[in-house]
């Protein structure tokens, strides 16, 4: 179903002149005043290139109505990590420093602490679109000093996704949608005992995954658990490592200690989530996993691995909380965000070309090749958006129990103690217990010991 046929003819039209529209990383525009260089993150994946067709279309967009004005973009074709060094690199002189990056809601404040980026309030002042924005996703490129340093265009969210084939076989419904933490587990239990040779239930985990791990898994299990479980926003602390800190670990632990999941070294391979989408999934190998709302976007036409069925073969259902306490489901959101840097060369063009990608038909355009979910109440009500994939909907209700990450500029380190936790827990090298209470230890290191104790 996606993308619609009008979207799909115009990004049939542009792909030919993506190539001849991209350049190589790096360089500088020799400080041209009608030239914007626009620095992106480009897919690993060679048959993913339906970012660099959109904004091919919206270069030729932008240049036509801006006559003698060009958008050079700067595709980094690298992993996220070495995508946000590479920009932070090319951010810090002005020499090298592109007019607009896409930056990641993970990283935009330690950017910001950076100095790398300067605020857009000034320009958002002037533009009636921002009241459009749900205030969560304002939130998210807003830094600590109350100013907004970035525009989103689309969000995610995160939810269950399971196979009705594998349930049918194990007696399960159709319709399933768990109250509880316990009724995952009991669920995965009954598949691996009906339904032998298949994973019950992915939960990503560990070091290596990354962000994936620690925001798609852990933090859908700690979220669930209270308010405010990560970072306490009114006493401007963190969290120690307490009992919902725990129990999420201890989630983890089960998964893995009663092989409910993959096997340990798989699923603390770096790849784990292309296996998850490419592999297990449209395979049939795998029941039940944690993972995102963008997942469709691996199987329609043309995509990483086609599936013809997916819409048919899985259904989705939200995660529950901890023990079915109000609001009864939870869900994480990210996305990225268009920022200025602060030593760009041309800020305004560069503005224009944000005000450009951010009509109502272009936003539209972009979260439905793109697979976001609206961050813009006129997108989300759009018909376009709404029967762009299958479950569009399902995960576009999930807004109203989402939670964004902490944003602190050292939440990339404290991501980083998490997924160390949860490694502990998945090898069995620690209890839930312990590789929390390290994690208290390496966290009042991080943050020099403004914790609060729950």
């Amino acid at each position: 179903m996606r993308p619609t046929a009008r979207l799909a003819a115009k990004l049939t039209l542009v792909a030919a002149l993506a190539a001849g529209s991209l350049t190589a990383c790096g360089g500088d525009s020799g400080g041209d005043s009608d030239t914007v260089e626009v620095a992106y993150n480009r897919s690993t994946d060679n048959k993913i290139r339906f970012k660099d067709a959109f904004l091919a279309s919206m270069k030729r967009q932008f240049e036509k109505e801006h006559p003698g004005k060009k958008i050079k973009l700067v595709p980094i074709q690298a992993p996220d990590n070495d995508y946000a060094t590479k920009v932070q690199q090319m951010m810090r002189s002005p020499k090298t420093a592109p007019d607009l990056v896409y930056e990641d809601t993970f990283r935009i404040n330690s950017d910001i602490k950076a100095g790398y980026l300067r605020p857009l309030d000034d320009y958002i002042a002037q533009w009636d679109t921002w009241d459009r924005f749900v205030d969560r996703a304002k939130e998210a490129a807003k830094a600590e000093d109350g100013r907004t340093y970035g525009i989103p265009d689309g969000t995610d969210t995160r939810g269950l996704w399971f196979n009705k084939e594998i349930f049918a076989k194990a007696g399960l419904p159709a319709d399933w949608q768990p109250r509880n933490w316990a009724d995952i587990l009991d669920t995965a239990r009954t598949i691996k005992r009906k339904v032998p040779g298949v994973v019950p239930l992915n939960v990503y985990t560990g070091k290596a995954p990354g962000e994936a791990a620690v925001m798609q898994g852990f933090e859908m299990l700690l979220y669930g658990t209270g308010p405010d479980p990560l970072y306490d926003p009114s006493a401007q602390k963190w969290v120690a490592g307490g009992k919902g800190f725990t129990d999420a670990l201890d989630f983890v632990r089960t998964v893995y200690s009663e092989k409910l999941g993959p096997d340990v070294s798989d699923a603390l391979d770096p790849n784990v989530g292309t296996r998850v989408a490419t592999e297990w999934l449209p395979e049939g190998k795998l029941a039940i996993s944690l993972d995102g709302s963008w997942m469709g976007q691996n199987w329609i036409n043309d995509g990483p691995k086609e599936w013809p069925d997916w819409d048919k073969d899985l259904a989705q259902a939200a995660m529950p909380t901890q023990n079915g306490q109000a609001p009864g489901k939870v869900s994480m959101s990210g996305g990225w965000t268009w920022a200025i840097p602060q030593k760009a060369k041309n800020p305004r063009l560069a503005w224009d070309f944000i005000e450009t990608m951010q009509t109502r038909e272009n936003a539209v355009d972009w979260d439905v090749a793109a697979a976001q979910i609206a961050v813009r109440d006129d997108v989300a009500e759009d018909p376009e958006y709404l029967t762009s994939m299958p479950g569009i909907d399902f995960f576009t209700g999930l807004v109203q129990y989402t939670h964004y990450r902490p944003a602190q500029p050292v939440y990339p380190q404290v991501s980083t103690a998490i997924g160390e936790a949860m490694e502990k827990v998945t090898t069995g090298d620690s209890s839930a217990a312990e590789a929390a209470k390290e994690y208290d230890e390496d966290l009042r290191t991080i943050v020099d010991g403004a914790v609060v104790t729950r």
